[in-house]
C-alpha cells in the first residue's frame, strides 16, 4: 500500500525514484509536516506550475514546453521541470514562444481551466505567478502521503 501510494505520487508528477527520494529529504529537512512539504515542492516544480496554469494540457505537455526552453521566469528562460518557484515568481510564455499555432491554441483557452487559488494567472497577457506555496487541501492528487512517509522511514 505505501509503495503503491509513493508510485502513484511519482506517476501523476513525472518524477524517477531518485529525484523524489530527493524531494523527500528536503522535505523532511524542512519544518512542518514532512508529507505535506513533500507534495508543496512538488507543486512548486515549473512543469507543473505551467500545467496548473493552463498553459499546457498535461504535466506531460507541460514538461516537454519547459523542457524546450518556451517559458520564463522572472524573465529568465528556464529550460528546466524541476526548477522550483518561489512565491512571486512570474512565469510567462517567452515571446517567440506565442507566436507558434500551439501557443495561439494555448492562448485562445487559458483562463477556461480553474486556477489554484495560491497561483494567479493574467489571461489576457499571459501571465502566471505565484502568489502563494499551496496548502494540503488545495494540492487534489489523490495520493496518502502519511504512507510515503511510513515508508520512507522504516
Amino acid at each position: 500500500m505505501q509503495l503503491r501510494e509513493k508510485q502513484k505520487a511519482r506517476r501523476i508528477y513525472g518524477v524517477l525514484e531518485g529525484q523524489f527520494e530527493a524531494y523527500f529529504d528536503k522535505a523532511e529537512r524542512q519544518k512542518g509536516v514532512t508529507g505535506e512539504n513533500l507534495l508543496v515542492l512538488l507543486e512548486r516544480r515549473l512543469d507543473n506550475v505551467v500545467f496548473r496554469l493552463g498553459m499546457a494540457s498535461s504535466r506531460t505537455e507541460a514538461r516537454q514546453l519547459v523542457r524546450h526552453g518556451h517559458f520564463l521566469v522572472n524573465g529568465k528562460r528556464v529550460d528546466i521541470p524541476s526548477f522550483l518557484v518561489k512565491v512571486g515568481d512570474v512565469v510567462v510564455p517567452a515571446e517567440k514562444s506565442k507566436e507558434s499555432p500551439k501557443f495561439k491554441e494555448i492562448i485562445e483557452t487559458l483562463g477556461q481551466k480553474t486556477v489554484p487559488a495560491w497561483l494567479e494567472l493574467d489571461a489576457a497577457v499571459t501571465t502566471g505567478r505565484v502568489a502563494r506555496y499551496p496548502h494540503r487541501d488545495e494540492i487534489d492528487i489523490p495520493v496518502q502521503e502519511q504512507m510515503i512517509v511510513e515508508l520512507y522511514s522504516r
